[in-house]
């Protein structure tokens, strides 16, 4: 075995690391940050669609990662603008 060789293959690791951050998006209060923590874990999703060649994957988490966004952008222009009332 190489030095910088994984016993895990590339594909796992990028999944368990997806994983990881969305469950961790659970233990996230503000809403609009937890957002943001899943968009993070959808984009590594589609990195694992992408080594993979799942495009279904590629297209879910494309999705994912737009909704997250948006509806946490939303939630940061709500919350700024009843600070500034």
């Amino acid at each position: 075995m190489r030095p910088f060789e994984s016993r895990v293959p590339v594909p796992d690791l990028i999944g368990w690391l997806a994983t990881s951050i969305f469950a961790i998006s659970y233990f996230v209060r503000n809403p609009a940050s937890m957002r943001w923590v899943q968009a993070l874990a959808a984009v590594c999703w589609i990195m694992y669609g992408v080594v993979l060649h799942a495009t279904p994957v590629i297209v879910a988490n494309v999705i994912v990662v737009a909704l997250a966004a948006l509806t946490a952008l939303r939630s940061s222009n709500r919350a700024t603008a009843q600070e500034q009332r």
